[in-house]
Formats: C-alpha cells, sequence, structure tokens
C-alpha cells in the first residue's frame, strides 16, 4: 500500500506541480486560453448577450436534434461544474495567494469562456445524431458527443489521414480517463464530502447518508439525459440562489468595506502583501498561481467534461450552444466565486486565527523556516520541539497548521492551560513534563478552504444569529449531489463510445455502487487518483482545440453571417400567434 501511495504521489507531482512554480498544465491551459481568445477576437465579450439570450430560449427550435433545451445543457454542466471549488477553492486561493489571487482567478475565467466556446462548438459539429426511433431505451439519449468525437474526427480531417489511428486511440484514452474520474472525482468523492457533512454537523452515519443520496443519485440518473436536466434544471438554479442570496446580504450589510475590498483585491493582484500562509505569500509569482490555478479547476475550461452535457442540446447549429457555454465561466467564477472571495475578505476572516484543535498527526501539519527576506519555507518534519509554557524554542522549525505557524500551545480547549514538555512530529504526539502524552494541543490557527468560507457566512450573518454556516453547509450537499448526477452523464458517455449502448446500463449500476461505497470509506487516495486521470485527460483536449481552432473560426463566421436564430425567433412567434387563435 506504501509503494502504491508513493506511485500514486509521484504521477500527481509530475501531471499537476511540474515543474514548479508554475506547472506545466497549468501554462498549457492559460496558453491555449489566451491563442482562442485572440484568435476568436474575444468572442467572449462580443456575443456574451447573444448567449444570454440563447440561453432564454427565444431561440429554440423544437424540431432540432437533441435531447434538452439549452437551458438545461448548460445547467447540467454547471450542476457539474459549480461545485466545492466554489466554496472551498476561492477559499484556498486567498490563503496561500492573499486577496490578490481574485483577480487573477477572474482572468482565467474570461479566457475559460473562450476555452468552453471552442469546446462545446466542436463538441456539437462532431456529436452522434440518433433518431428516437432508434433507441431501445430513453435512456440512452438521442445524441453523443464530446471530446473524444471531435478527436477522432477532427484531428486526421485536419491534419491528414495518416492521424487516423493516433486520433482513435487519443480518444479511447480520453473516454476511459475521464470516465474513471466520472468515478472517483466526480462522484465517490462527492458522496464522501456529503456523508462528512452529514456525520459532523448532525451525527448521521456515513452509511446511512450514503445509502439515501446514493438511491436519490440512482433514481435521477436511470432516467438518461432528459431526467437529469430536469433535475439540473431546477436544481442548478435553486442552489445558486441560496448561496448568492446568501452572499449577497452579507456584502449589504458590508457595503462599506467593499471598496476597500475591490481596491485590495487590484493592488495585491501586482503588489502582494498580504499572504496568510508564510510559504511564499507576498510575491506575485505565488498570487498569480494561485489564483490561475484556482480559477482554472473551478470553472474547468479545457478539461473536456462539460461539453459532453452541451452536446445534449437542441439545436441544429453548433455556435448556438457555443454561445450558451460562454455564461459558465461567467457564472461559475466571475459571479459565484467573486461572491465568496468577496464575503471572505469583507468579512474579516481570511487573516483572522480561531481556537482549533490541533491534531498532531493531521495532513494539515507542517513545518517551517522563516528566510532572511521574511518569508517562510518547508523543511522536513524534525524529530522533537520543546515547548515552554505554550511558547516553541526559539531555532527549532514552527510547527504551521495550514502552512501558518502556530504561536502559542495549550493542552485544553479554553486554552488556559499552556503546555510545557516535548513535542515529536514524527510520531505525532506531545509528552508533557509529568510523563502525559497528548494526540492533539490546542491553539489559535487559521482557517483555509470550506471551513473558512462556513466562518466568513457565519460571521457575516451573525446579527441574525448563529446559523449562518448553515448556508455553506446546504450548499456543499446540493453542490456535491448536482456534481455527481451531472459526472454521472458524463462517465456514461464515455462508456458508449468505447463499448456501446450496452454499456450504459451497467455503467449506471457501478455508478451508484461507487457513489455508496465514496460515502463510506475514505477517499483520499481515490481523490488523488480521479485527479490524476482528469490531468492527464486534458493535454490530448488541448492539443484537439488548438488543431482544430480553424474549424471553431469558419463555424463562428458562418453561423454570424447566416444569423439563423432570426428565422428561429420568427417561426416561434407564428407557431405562438397560431396556439392562441386556436384557444
Amino acid at each position: 500500500m506504501e509503494l502504491f501511495e508513493r506511485i500514486i504521489g509521484t504521477l500527481e507531482y509530475y501531471i499537476w506541480n511540474f515543474p514548479e512554480p508554475v506547472p506545466f498544465v497549468v501554462l498549457a491551459l492559460l496558453g491555449t486560453g489566451i491563442y482562442l481568445t485572440f484568435r476568436l477576437k474575444f468572442i467572449q465579450l462580443r456575443k456574451l448577450g447573444h448567449g444570454f439570450a440563447t440561453t432564454a430560449g427565444l431561440y429554440d427550435d423544437p424540431d432540432d436534434p437533441g435531447d434538452v433545451p439549452h437551458f438545461q445543457a448548460l445547467t447540467t454542466a454547471l450542476s457539474a461544474t459549480v461545485g466545492i471549488g466554489n466554496i472551498a477553492g476561492v477559499a484556498i486561493a486567498i490563503h496561500y495567494g492573499g486577496p490578490g489571487a481574485l483577480f487573477w482567478m477572474w482572468v482565467t475565467a474570461f479566457l475559460g469562456m473562450a476555452v468552453k466556446y471552442s469546446e462545446v462548438a466542436l463538441a456539437l459539429h462532431y456529436r452522434d445524431v440518433a433518431s428516437p426511433e432508434q433507441l431501445l431505451k430513453k435512456w440512452e439519449g438521442t445524441v453523443s458527443g464530446g471530446p473524444m468525437y471531435y478527436i477522432e474526427r477532427g484531428i486526421p480531417e485536419r491534419l491528414g489521414a495518416n492521424w487516423k489511428k493516433i486520433a482513435k486511440r487519443l480518444a479511447l484514452f480520453f473516454a476511459t480517463m475521464l470516465m474513471i474520474t466520472s468515478f472517483l472525482t466526480g462522484n465517490g468523492v462527492q458522496a464522501n464530502t456529503v456523508a462528512d457533512v452529514m456525520l459532523d454537523n448532525f451525527g448521521i452515519p456515513v452509511w446511512v447518508t450514503g445509502l439515501i443520496s446514493a438511491t436519490i443519485v440512482g433514481l435521477v440518473i436511470l432516467g438518461g439525459i432528459t431526467r437529469i436536466g430536469a433535475v439540473t434544471g431546477f436544481l442548478a438554479p435553486f442552489m445558486a440562489f441560496i448561496y448568492v442570496t446568501g452572499a449577497l446580504v452579507i456584502l449589504f450589510l458590508n457595503a462599506d468595506h467593499l471598496v476597500d475590498a475591490f481596491r485590495m483585491i487590484f493592488q495585491e493582484a501586482f503588489n502582494p502583501t498580504a499572504g496568510v500562509a508564510g510559504v511564499g505569500a507576498g510575491t506575485f509569482l505565488m498570487t498569480l498561481i494561485w489564483g490561475v490555478r484556482r480559477g482554472l479547476f473551478s470553472n474547468e475550461a479545457g478539461q473536456g467534461s462539460a461539453p459532453i452535457a452541451h452536446s445534449a442540446a437542441q439545436t441544429s447549429e453548433p455556435i448556438s450552444e457555443a454561445v450558451v457555454a460562454l455564461l459558465e465561466p461567467f457564472i461559475d467564477t466571475l459571479v459565484i466565486c467573486t461572491m465568496t472571495g468577496l464575503v471572505i475578505i469583507t468579512t474579516g476572516v481570511w487573516n483572522d486565527r480561531f481556537p482549533t484543535e490541533l491534531d498532531l498527526s493531521s495532513g494539515d501539519v507542517t513545518y517551517l523556516v522563516e528566510t532572511k527576506e521574511g518569508f517562510f519555507e518547508k523543511v522536513s518534519t524534525p524529530d522533537s520541539i520543546r515547548i515552554v509554557q505554550g511558547k516553541p524554542e526559539e531555532g527549532k522549525p514552527l510547527f504551521a497548521w495550514r502552512d501558518v505557524p502556530v504561536e502559542e500551545f495549550f493542552v485544553d480547549p479554553d486554552m488556559t492551560q499552556p503546555f510545557t514538555g516535548m513535542l515529536y512530529p514524527t510520531r505525532g504526539v506531545a509528552v508533557d513534563t509529568s510523563g502525559h502524552t497528548y494526540h492533539a494541543l490546542y491553539g489559535m490557527a487559521v482557517e483555509n478552504g470550506a471551513p473558512l468560507t462556513m466562518r466568513a457566512f457565519r460571521r457575516g450573518l451573525g446579527r441574525f444569529g448563529d446559523w449562518g454556516h448553515y448556508i455553506v453547509i446546504m450548499s456543499v450537499i446540493l453542490f456535491a449531489l448536482s456534481t455527481a448526477i451531472s459526472w454521472s452523464y458524463y462517465g456514461d458517455r464515455c462508456a458508449k463510445y468505447i463499448w456501446g449502448s450496452k454499456a450504459i446500463l451497467p455503467y449506471k449500476a457501478v455508478f451508484v455502487t461507487m457513489h455508496f461505497l465514496g460515502a463510506v470509506f475514505a477517499l483520499t487516495t481515490v481523490w488523488t487518483v480521479g485527479d490524476i486521470a482528469l490531468g492527464i485527460v486534458i493535454l490530448p483536449n488541448l492539443f484537439a482545440l488548438l488543431v482544430l481552432s480553424p474549424v471553431v473560426v469558419k463555424l463562428t463566421r458562418d453561423y454570424f453571417t447566416r444569423k439563423p436564430w432570426i428565422a428561429i425567433y420568427e417561426k416561434r412567434k407564428r407557431l405562438k400567434e397560431q396556439q392562441k387563435k386556436k384557444n
């Protein structure tokens, strides 16, 4: 098991962290976004309004091929995209990169809009469409699309027949890796998140939560994309409304801090000084990297998953759905992530310390030394640290919780009794002068991730009672469930691509089983394996986007020259008038 974990750790490093300080995957995603933005002449600005009009259903033609309207295709994709990253990811970016990281999240969202547009345009252009009469079961769906289709068909079309076998292998590789991800980070980890929240806050056993959530997910996904679209069409707007409303109330109550918050975000983006975590905090590169990483992984632009959901849209015009996809990074990052970031900054929790139980063997513990420049660097775990009256001895590595040094240690939750004795980091214990062993001490420490966002909502809505954090808890649960539901569709399209329609039902059965197991078992390693699979599939997808960018340009020019939405709009008006006359 130790060897397996070491291999997984090595793979994760080379896929997501190599080379340091700016990983290749991040450079590839960001570079592709910049290239497509200029190649498409800032399509995300020019056609954003058309995207809103199309999403609203003004140009829906019921006679077009597809399984769901534009709006439901968007909400299905958003249900998978809007998730834990919007709650925890923003907090992590601010924790390590300071408030300025939020600015770089905005930049990556802006670039991601062009990437999503291109992915979805290609997905619909190369998708498979079957007539309803060809289906044996409704849950099979009439359309299948995504990167595996435009990789297989588009690359040989552009680069020549010699690429046919290579493209087919790349497409199969993409589909396999994305299907693995759908079982793990897209499903099992989401179930584990829900189970942990219910156990920690309400004392409900994980197996009970797992059984209930697996049943809900199973009932939804067995209905196919039609039922998934109907559920996410309600769930995505509902959960976003609850979360954003809570955030807006907090921002209204802290309106006098908003100008300062925006000033801080822009100042810290280019001249950072206020990072919380001391590991490189206060450097421009650190702020940039954390903003870019959290922004890219929040809106999922370039990962190739969302185009599968958008492929189900009812339309004969690929660009009509591509302009809808523009809204995804806009809603996910520029709206919801911004709300989270502003709440964290205006309530002041981002650099506050809170009474914390310090589990001495926790993964949140690191050890740091201070550099001459006043920053901190991680060091290997020391054998021992002497602590006298709560204060660690000078000259030794500093005990850090979430990469921020803890200044004083206590043995009781009320922090009235300072600890004196030896801390043995390699053993994960502390022994006082009387020989008593502690596996946890107490001290003032910073929060990070979802707990930091919960603190912000709790403080922001504190004048109405101690319940603000429940908005975050409910959002985590809804976001996680909706993510699992949407990822089931991504995975079943991959299974269909690899093995055909016969694989869809067995896939769904395995998916529901994995959801239950995910709720019951600890999934730290599983999350890492899923992230590795997702990191691998990004590269063939970005390669295809670059190769096929001329196709996107051609489709875009043709669509906006013909303006087919005008005829559809007139058709809808005529049908409404005829319906009125009949009534």
